[in-house]
């Protein structure tokens, strides 16, 4: 045969075999193929289970921080139900607030008109991360308003988000409830109520879901309607955990003004896990509210392994915004996910796939990237 004609074909097969290689994936995809079945449940069938995922790798170099992201999926006009998710931002907005208030420290005591739970807001917020307390949750929100929550996250530069409303009774109310703050044990002032704007619809993708919800004991046989509920996107739980563990990576107006106890307190509050601030160790196990790597079991989290995050869970979304360190392997990632588990596609009969599916998928993908972690070259 001709040499020229050998060449060509030598090199036409080369060139060909190079155009058919498959494109290297990057470690978010990689985990996603995994053939785990916890993980391969979820990927034979995603298009249900309305999954978004942005995970962060961090390179130091010298006194830099430096971020890589990975996305599947994640679109901030794909609607899903941000649950106790939005706890975070108002635990932080509240202690911004108390920075800025010379009477008022976290240890304050207070409660809220009408009811007669007396607190402190440090309380309030460790109960908001250990174990996703709802009216610790809304105590904040009384002390707040909701137009200074989206304002302060706004100017931020954290966005979109929108918080419309109350956890647990979901009451929309656009007048908060009066505290009555102690100054000292027998002296009482009143903090007043703020009104709020109304709400306005949203237009997103995906803001009627399933073809049914239960109303009171009747069963409605239409989509039901997200559209005035609350709204945080992965970008911008993804933005808010960046400037909490990061701070110097952002603009001094894009902080939150937190002095540096503050900030200590808030991480502390954030990995702590809910025996450790003397919750029943059975019911709340470490895994409770770690929903990556950990919530799949009730095993303890080992101590060199600190999870920073806030998960929700409701009307069968489960969401984790995480930064996930291990000091003695020298590991750390920002990972934020989530899935919708409600195969019958009926919302409020509690009937969704949470420990099936929803968490087992969460856990094995926080392994996944770990081990990848674990491994990686920096």
């Amino acid at each position: 045969m001709n040499i020229r004609i050998v060449s060509f074909l030598i090199i036409s097969a080369t060139l060909f075999s190079c155009s058919v290689q498959k494109p290297k994936r990057n470690p978010l995809e990689n985990a996603l193929a995994s053939q785990n079945p916890k993980i391969k449940g979820v990927m034979d069938s995603v298009a249900q289970y309305e999954v978004q995922i942005r995970y962060t790798q961090i390179d130091r170099k010298k006194d830099s921080v430096i971020f890589t992201d990975y996305d599947f999926q994640v679109d901030a006009d794909t609607y899903f139900y941000p649950a106790s998710t939005v706890k975070f931002p108002i635990a932080m907005l509240a202690l911004e607030k108390l920075n800025g208030t010379a009477d008022l420290d976290r240890d304050t005591r207070f409660y809220v008109e009408g009811d007669s739970v007396e607190t402190t807001f440090a309380e309030a917020i460790s109960q908001i991360f250990a174990v996703s307390d709802n009216d610790a949750n809304n105590r904040l929100v009384e002390f707040l308003g909701q137009d200074a929550i989206n304002l302060g996250l706004e100017e931020k530069g954290i966005r979109p988000v929108r918080i419309a409303h109350r956890l647990g009774q979901h009451s929309d109310d656009l007048t908060t409830k009066p505290l009555i703050i102690y100054q000292n044990d027998s002296t009482t002032t009143i903090l007043e109520g703020i009104f709020n704007t109304a709400p306005q619809s949203l237009d997103l993708k995906g803001i009627k879901k399933g073809s049914g919800f239960y109303e009171e004991d009747s069963l409605i046989a239409a989509p039901f309607d997200f559209s005035l509920k609350n709204r945080y996107p992965i970008q911008a739980q993804h933005e808010l955990l960046k400037r909490v563990i990061f701070p110097l990576n952002f603009a001094s107006e894009e902080r939150f003004q937190l002095s540096e106890e503050q900030r200590e307190f808030l991480l502390t509050a954030m990995h702590t896990v809910p025996r450790k601030v003397g919750y029943d160790a059975d019911e709340y196990y470490d895994g409770y509210c770690k929903f990556f790597m950990f919530g799949d079991t009730k095993k303890n989290i080992p101590s060199n392994i600190k999870i920073y995050n806030k998960v929700g869970f409701a009307y069968g979304t489960l969401t984790d915004c995480a930064y996930i360190t291990d000091t003695q392997n020298e590991v750390e990632f920002m990972l934020t996910a989530t899935i919708l588990v409600n195969k019958n596609g009926i919302f409020n009969d509690d009937s969704y796939e949470y420990d099936e599916v929803g968490i087992p998928f969460l856990a094995e993908l926080g392994r996944q990237l770990y081990g990848y972690e674990l491994n990686r070259k920096k």
